[in-house]
């Protein structure tokens, strides 16, 4: 094992924790700064960096209590199954942007949120929320949804190689 990745996977679940937050931060800072709105998808995939950031922060805490070393490795193995879990979801977002297959029928809304929209909403009307087969950013030809599988999948592999990592020492 590298010794670069040592520290890392050493310290997994704060990593995962600040990962976790690093990607929330990220995608918030494109709608807030960007000005590009989320549609159902995208929500869907900030929810497992919620749940992700919370397992991290909980088993930081139960690691540390008498008895916690043993989930030490548990806590690794139980953080690659969410981060699994954003590979799938992630990956069924690029594929219904990709028109692979198509997305839920709540997510064929119209578009930017605009201040008429504001406004519609405020006057007791129904937003449209963005189309989630139309990527709203790309880079090198992936959307976010792209780019966060391919980061996913790095999640996964590293909290497999913490988990293994931990089973080690132990």
């Amino acid at each position: 094992m590298s010794a670069l990745l040592r520290p890392f996977l050493d310290r997994w679940r704060f990593v995962a924790l600040v990962i976790s937050g690093a990607m929330l931060a990220t995608a918030h800072g494109f709608e807030t700064f960007g000005g590009l709105a989320p549609c159902e998808l995208c929500l869907k995939q900030r929810t497992v960096y919620w749940v992700a950031g919370a397992i991290a922060a909980a088993a930081m805490i139960v690691v540390r209590l008498p008895g916690g070393p043993r989930w030490r490795e548990a806590s690794c193995w139980l953080l690659a199954l969410v981060f699994l879990a954003s590979v799938g979801i992630a990956g069924y977002h690029a594929g219904v942007e990709w028109h692979f297959w198509p997305g839920p029928a709540s997510c064929s809304g119209g578009g930017k949120v605009s201040m008429a929209a504001l406004n519609d909403l405020l006057q007791g009307k129904g937003v449209k929320m963005p189309n989630c087969d139309e990527p709203a950013w790309k880079l090198f030809g992936l959307s976010m949804a792209g780019w966060n599988t391919v980061a996913s999948v790095v999640f996964v592999a590293l909290s497999v190689a913490a988990a293994i990592r931990e089973r080690r020492k132990a």
